[in-house]
């Protein structure tokens, strides 16, 4: 007789769950993979977890759902391990990136590659170790070479060798072919071990032994042991003055930093001996690597009745609008506003992400509001290293930062608690990312970011973009204004210069003025400051042969390589290509080369020929590559070692300087004239933000503006500080010509190394799409102004579509479906496609 089952239990079957992976991989959808049992209580949605991808990747990926569907169509992989005790990405986080995914045509790989910093995802690396089965005796000496015999030998003692190892113990760079030879023999086994990037920084410390801090006797008798040993003691004194363990105990369990104490001057063995002896112990702590603790005096500041009036009126808009904009003046102190619009926030327990479109900008205001909010602040940007982007991350999630300033890339942080955007500069270009997926703009983003949130968004600026101005006039968003600088400051007067009539009265010195050179004149014997904005760094944009007229091109681009004399080469701005500067025409072997235009290069070596006296530097993407080179460069500015700072448009924005009163702008027309529909307002914008940032205190400035035509409207409108003028101009010509905010763009790139494939691939798209949605809403096909980038031959197409009239989401869905189509033509298999929606 069968012996009863009483635990019928252990017979059911577990339930197998699935999961969907997003992979940092440019493929739109997510991966579906089986979670192993032991997997199953540990894993949770937005935890990161290791699996395989095809035969050979390694990859990190997070967990988008979970669910029991195994997929249809191919049997899953199991996930290979898990690396969080708990989620690094919230709900209200991968809800953003769904919309981002979805907004912008870009993959949630793409998203995840944005959002989430390297140092979080894992890297693998090669590795060898003996095969199991190997024995040295069964091969002939003839059979095994030198170097395969080092190998071997070495991984008798070390189990296990990197390639990078291998590199150094044979001495050579290529050791494919030993180890494929050692593979095909079956003596070695090759893996991948997994490395986090992220490591967490370290800090020795030193601390007495207990037993020597429970009263004086017990120290006085530390010291008669140490009597006749004056170096221990000379350490033991030492450390007493950093911590005075006697007057307050609780402080020797934090000990003192061992750097410290070996900079002291102290014999280092003997720290050493006393620490083997036990009278020290050494212990290590997790120190973070960007501290703002507040060691400075608080920043303090009176809103004036302007102001005051201002934020009053923000608080008000908020009560109707979940969006503000927010438009004040050059100068008119609308950090102040915002100090307190964060104070706000934090005090009724809200987190706060204020966005600034450059690293540039942080400078000054991260040292104002780290005065104001301590350790409280975190900071977010690209000059900081992997692991110090990582402790700002975690440090959002352990909640140790509730409020953080960042560029475009901070949207993307793990808040959960969100309720104020700030958005400064909001008219900005660079909150757009043009380089790469997803092609998102941080202003618009934060505003869905803030819905997600349920949280305001203020969008600042003294100059808006015209999209968010008739948001605003439209009460889509709240609008205040500020129009009167802080302290009832007057604002710099801008005189426009006509640079035909001081070339034709022979008036110009070099590419100066002779009013702008007079006025840097007065400028020194003044003692004051003055800054040169020109929208071009490089020595010149090119080189030209007198003779032939041959320009020098890059290879990999259809564009002029620009002459940077200070490296005394040609260098692409788009590719990184360079080459020496040539002493001949290589077309015709003509010794008169010329340069021919300006860049900041060339005007910082004028001004120092001309004014030989003034101390001049130079801002560009040239001079500050270095972590801390702009923080440098402001504060020598602030500090007055620099009479005349010269710069490209990183000097435009929000810089606060109280001894500049002139801003000279050398070529307007260069902004104004661009082939693009916003060049309009971004010259207006950028005028006026660089004039800006003159006279912002007791001493009035002055901007000269030298221009070929000093009657063109925006010229006229920003020398008179019209903007509503300008709005209404500018406004008339986009609904005309169909554009933004009337229109809805995307621009469709086609990229292959051959043009010709190029352009057929963009019309074979075009008429796969217009049959659809109709030939007025699909133009060119048609080459850009630069056809051709790193190798790769570009062709585009736009699409206009009228806003609030037609399905957005419809259309983005048959655009992808039609590139599908695309993509299964043989003919057009190596051509790569770039969906960019909202953009210039």
């Amino acid at each position: 007789m069968s012996q009863l089952n009483l635990n019928p239990s252990e017979h059911r079957e577990k339930t197998t769950y699935f999961a969907e992976i997003i992979l940092p991989l440019p493929l739109h959808g997510t991966f579906t993979y089986r979670i192993p049992f032991n997997l199953v209580d540990l894993l949770m949605v937005g935890s990161r977890v290791v699996v395989q991808f095809g035969r050979k990747k390694i990859l990190t990926g997070i967990i988008y759902k979970i669910h029991t569907n195994p997929p249809e169509k191919y049997e899953a992989k199991s996930i290979l391990d898990s690396l969080d005790p708990e989620p690094i990405i919230n709900e209200q986080q991968l809800k953003f990136f769904g919309w981002i995914s979805a907004y912008y045509m870009s993959s949630l790989g793409d998203v995840m590659n944005a959002a989430i910093p390297s140092g979080l995802k894992l890297s693998s690396e090669s590795y060898i170790q003996l095969n199991p089965t190997f024995d040295i005796n069964e091969y002939e000496g003839d059979e095994i070479s030198d170097r395969e015999e080092m190998i071997i030998n070495h991984l008798i003692n070390n189990q296990q060798l990197s390639y990078i190892q291998i590199e150094e113990l044979l001495g050579i760079k290529s050791i494919s072919a030993t180890i494929k030879s050692l593979l095909q023999k079956d003596i070695i086994l090759l893996f991948e071990e997994l490395k986090e990037k992220f490591k967490p920084k370290y800090e020795k410390r030193i601390r007495l032994a207990s037993q020597y801090t429970y009263g004086e006797e017990a120290l006085e008798e530390l010291f008669q042991i140490l009597d006749k040993k004056p170096k221990q003691i000379d350490v033991l004194l030492k450390f007493l003055q950093i911590v005075p363990v006697m007057e307050l105990q609780q402080l020797n369990p934090k000990g003192a930093q061992k750097a410290e104490l070996t900079k002291a001057g102290i014999s280092d063995s003997s720290l050493k001996t006393l620490t083997k002896n036990g009278v020290f112990e050494e212990f290590q702590v997790v120190i973070p690597r960007v501290d703002f603790s507040n060691d400075e005096e608080q920043y303090q500041f009176t809103l004036s009745s302007d102001q005051e009036r201002a934020y009053n009126e923000i608080i008000d808009q908020f009560e109707k609008h979940d969006t503000v904009l927010f438009q004040g003046i050059t100068g008119s102190g609308k950090t102040e506003i915002y100090i307190k619009l964060i104070e706000q926030a934090l005090q009724e327990g809200g987190q706060v992400l204020y966005l600034v479109p450059e690293i540039a900008l942080t400078t000054q205001i991260i040292r104002r509001l780290r005065k104001h909010f301590g350790d409280s602040l975190g900071v977010f940007h690209s000059k900081y290293s992997d692991s110090e982007r990582v402790e700002v991350y975690n440090g959002i999630i352990s909640q140790r930062y509730s409020f953080v300033i960042g560029v475009r890339s901070a949207i993307f942080l793990p808040f959960d608690n969100l309720s104020l955007i700030i958005v400064d500069e909001e008219h900005e270009t660079t909150f757009k990312q043009y380089d790469r997926n997803p092609r998102f703009h941080a202003r618009d983003s934060s505003i869905v970011l803030a819905q997600i949130h349920h949280a305001k968004v203020l969008l600042g600026t003294a100059t808006p973009s015209l999209e968010s101005y008739y948001n605003a006039l439209h009460d889509r968003y709240g609008l205040v204004e500020l129009n009167t600088r802080y302290g009832n400051v007057e604002v710099p007067k801008i005189h426009p210069t006509d640079m035909r009539a001081q070339r034709k009265k022979k008036l110009a010195k070099g590419d100066f003025s002779s009013v702008l050179f007079e006025e840097l004149k007065e400028t020194l014997e003044k003692n004051e400051q003055a800054i040169i904005f020109q929208n071009r760094r490089g020595y010149a944009p090119f080189l030209t042969c007198d003779d032939c007229g041959h320009i020098p091109k890059c290879p990999n681009c259809a564009v002029s390589l620009t002459y940077h004399m200070y490296q005394n080469n040609l260098k692409c701005h788009y590719c990184g290509y360079k080459e020496p500067s040539p002493t001949h025409c290589d077309s015709c072997n003509s010794n008169r080369i010329r340069t021919v235009g300006i860049g900041t290069e060339r005007i910082e070596e004028e001004l120092k020929t001309m004014l030989p006296e003034a101390r001049i530097q130079r801002m560009d993407l040239d001079t500050t590559r270095k972590k801390y080179s702009y923080q440098q460069m402001i504060e020598d500015f602030e500090n007055g070692q620099i009479d005349i700072l010269v710069g490209t448009q990183m000097i435009t924005k929000g810089l606060d300087f109280d001894k500049v009163t002139k801003v000279g702008i050398l070529d307007a027309d260069g902004i104004i004239h661009f082939p693009n529909f916003r060049s309009h307002e971004r010259a207006f914008q950028l005028i006026t933000q660089v004039s800006g940032r003159a006279g912002r205190r007791d001493k009035p400035g002055k901007v000269i503006l030298q221009t070929n035509d000093t009657e063109q409207y925006v010229i006229q409108r920003v020398a008179n500080y019209d903007f509503k003028g300008f709005y209404q101009s500018e406004i008339l010509e986009r609904e005309k010509y169909h554009y933004p905010p009337f229109f809805r763009l995307i621009q469709i790139t086609f990229k292959d190394r051959d043009r010709q494939v190029s352009w057929d691939a963009a019309q074979t798209y075009m008429n796969l799409v217009k049959s659809e949605l109709g030939k007025q809403r699909i133009k060119g096909p048609a080459e850009p102004i630069i056809g051709k980038i790193r190798n790769q031959f570009l062709t585009e197409l736009i699409v206009r579509l009228e806003r609030d009239k037609i399905n957005l989401a419809a259309v983005k869905r048959l655009l992808l479906e039609k590139l599908m189509a695309l993509e299964g033509m043989k003919q057009f298999k190596s051509v790569r496609v770039v969906f960019d929606v909202d953009p210039y």
